[in-house]
Formats: C-alpha cells, structure tokens, sequence
C-alpha cells in the first residue's frame, strides 16, 4: 500500500509586496499553521519519506516551516508543474514518484487538492482550508498504478482544528 499527503499550503499575504502571484509570502497566519501542522504530523504519522511541492514562494515557505517544526527527514522536490496543475497533472506527478517511496507528500493549491481527493476516493469535492492536510491510502505497490477511484481517505485536518498543544487554535 501508498500513502498520499496532500498539504495544502498556509494563508498568504495579499498585502506583501510581490509582482506575480507565484512569489505571493506566507502571511504570519500561514506560518503559525504550517508549523503545527508539521508538529501534529510528526506526532500522529506516517511521515512522508518523499516531499515533492510546487515551486511557489508561499508553498516552499509551507514546506519548510513544516519540516522545521515536524523535524521531517524526508528529502524535498520542487515542481514547477504543480503551480497551476489540474488533478491530471497531479496524477501524472504521483505515477513518477520513486517506488521507494512509501509515503509520498505533495505541497500545493486549491482547488486541484479538493478535486484530487475527490477523483480518488469518488466523494464531492469538499472544503480543503489553507494549511489543511489529506491522507489518502491507496492499494497499490507501485506508484505507476495509482488510478483515480482507488483511494480511501482515511483523515482531513484542518489546523484550526488541531489542540493548542501543536499551536492550533
């Protein structure tokens, strides 16, 4: 079996100053909740042993926020493709992912997330918060079979949710 995290990254500043959307920040919320959202991960499992995150600036802040406060091992990939990918795209990024790789993390955006959750385990398209984290289990042995239909959620966290222990709420 595959573990997919889908981390969707924190709230970003629409007030910094940044010339393209690609390089909008994290705004101070969005920094607090990534790193209980690393916190929260690290204490409940699995960690991914494989990060891959999409090359803009507020989700490379997550990642690493995250990391930091989680203590995450996991070596990290950028991709630009994933700034603006469909739940396609998302798909053929997941099929590419080492074998090795047992539990697979991808840092990104709305609203692919929702609809890749949604394509995998064949529920609507659901609310998916900035910092909110999916698990989805998929019963395959390679990444290379991954098919839309196939996986079950097993949890969603939103970090407003999370106990004030991890730095929610």
């Amino acid at each position: 079996m595959k573990t997919l995290l889908l981390f969707r990254h924190g709230k970003s500043d629409w007030h910094a100053d940044y010339s393209h959307d690609h390089q909008r920040p994290l705004a101070r919320r969005g920094r607090r909740a990534a790193r209980a959202m690393g916190r929260w991960l690290t204490h409940i499992g699995p960690m991914p042993d494989q990060i891959i995150s999409s090359t803009a600036l507020r989700t490379r802040q997550t990642c690493h926020f995250a990391r930091k406060a989680g203590d995450w091992a996991a070596p990290v990939e950028y991709e630009g493709g994933l700034y603006g990918a469909d739940p396609m795209d998302l798909l053929d990024c997941i099929r590419a992912a080492p074998d090795s790789s047992r539990v697979l993390m991808l840092i990104g955006h709305q609203p692919t997330w929702s609809e890749t959750i949604a394509g995998f385990t064949g529920r609507s398209v659901m609310r998916f918060p900035t910092a909110a984290m999916a698990r989805v289990d998929l019963p395959v042995e390679s990444w290379l079979d991954v098919e839309f239909g196939l996986g079950t959620l097993v949890w969603l966290q939103i970090p407003k949710e999370l106990p004030a222990a991890y730095g929610g709420r």
